[in-house]
Order: C-alpha cells, then structure tokens, then sequence
C-alpha cells in the first residue's frame, strides 16, 4: 500500500513526533503486546490545541508509517487528509485522557493475554515482584462499562486515572501514560513484565510479597536506574532495534 511522504508537508517537530510514534508501534507489535489492529498508541502534537496522532485503523502495527498516522482534534475531526478511518473507541479513551492531563504527551493501550488476565482478578496488580513495585507506585483502576464508545465514559476514566501513570482497565487490558513516547513504552513494558510475571508466580507454590516500606523508595530506584532520563535511557537502543528490523517505519 502506497501512502504518500508527508516529510516535506509537516513541520520538523511533528515528523520526528511521527517517526518516533510509528517506531512505539512497531516495537509494541515486535514485542507482541499488538491486538490484531483493535488497540492504540497516541501522541500529542505540540501546540496547545490537544490534537494528537492515532493509528489509522485496519493496518497492523507493524505496517504503521510516520506518514500513516492520522492527526485528529479532541472531537475526533480529521485534521489532515487520510484515506484511514479511526476506531471510535480509541478515539474515546485517549481524548479522554490527552484532555484531562496536560503531562500526556503519550497514551499506550494493551489487550494481552496477560494483562486482560490480571485486569480481571480481584486483587489486580499484587506486590510480588522488583517490576511490580515501579507500577504500584503510579497505578489506578477503571471498571468495565462495556466497549468505550460513549462520551458519557470520559469523566469517569478521568477521574479514575487522577494523576497516575499506570491505569488497569478491568477486564479490558492496560494503559500507560507518559510524557514522551519513550516513558509510555517504558511504563508499559514494566506493565506487561508484571503481569507476566504474577500470572508465572501464581501457578507455583505460596507467594512472597515485597515488604510496604519498600514500596515509598521505588522512584528515586527508577531514577539511578536510568540515569534520571527515564525511558529516553532505553530509546536510542530500541529505535536501533526497530531499524534492525524494518526501517520503512520512517517513510
């Protein structure tokens, strides 16, 4: 499928925001986080007006382009012309969330087997792991109301998400939040290691759960971790990742 270059049409900014966000895509799909085409990553654009970039719908994450992306408003308008429509419920939750948190540059949605799993356990995210431990210092819950295609919704998944940068949807999947496209990848990436990992420890024996005090010390953990740069300490060697494996992200 030919989609023309929109290098030389958009400013600078936003086609290294594009390149950026279309690379999100392509690792969430190498890592196989990806749902067939039915879950989303945005990008805010810069300029104070909340559009942001989404995924064009029908395309699977690893044929995603920067020139792919569809830039669309808070009410869903198409803000350039694509021959790509975007899937009402991604457009829901993430104008939801670009809206109410000026700190959301980035929004990263999962439905994987894991992740749907612990969403859908009474306890949800349990104290278990050193990876458990970075999502329970940020992590809020949102129940299911049913496939997020109503407005009537957002204020509620507002309210739910507060100022938290790891959202448990239930029964439903993960989100992430972040302030640039390399947070969320991070953010999620701990989310979904989580998951896996108590759904690995719950099939043994009797669980070992971290102690409270250890908990409060967690961000300032992270912060030596990565060097206080927080996902952008991995970016470089992920996008070099992507490049090994298709670098048709970028056209």
């Amino acid at each position: 499928m030919h989609i023309p270059s929109l290098k030389e049409v958009v400013s600078a900014e936003e086609w290294q925001l594009r390149c950026d966000l279309a690379a999100c895509y392509r690792l969430v799909a190498a890592y196989g986080w990806s749902d067939l085409v039915f879950t989303h990553i945005s990008a805010r654009v810069p300029g104070g007006d909340h559009s942001f970039l989404i995924n064009p719908y029908g395309l699977m994450f690893d044929e995603i382009t920067a020139s792919s992306l569809v830039l669309i408003d808070q009410d869903g308008n198409k803000l350039r012309e694509s021959p790509f429509p975007v899937n009402r419920a991604g457009f829901v939750i993430h104008s939801a969330i670009h809206a109410a948190r000026e700190d959301a540059q980035c929004v990263l949605h999962t439905h994987t087997r894991a992740g749907v799993a612990v969403s859908a356990q009474a306890g949800g995210v349990l104290p278990i792991s050193q990876q458990s431990t970075f999502v329970l210092a940020s992590l809020a819950y949102h129940d299911y109301e049913g496939v997020a295609l109503h407005d009537a919704e957002k204020p509620r998944l507002q309210a739910d998400l507060g100022d938290a940068n790891y959202l448990m949807l239930r029964n439903h999947g993960l989100l992430t939040v972040g302030r640039s496209i390399p947070e969320a990848f991070l953010a999620m990436y701990m989310f979904e290691s989580t998951c896996n990992i108590q759904l690995a420890a719950q099939a043994g024996g009797p669980l070992t759960t971290v102690q409270p005090g250890i908990l409060a010390s967690v961000a300032e953990a992270m912060r030596v971790q990565t060097g206080n740069q927080g996902g952008a300490f991995v970016w470089p060697a992920l996008l070099r990742k992507v490049e090994r494996m298709d670098p048709g992200y970028r056209t």
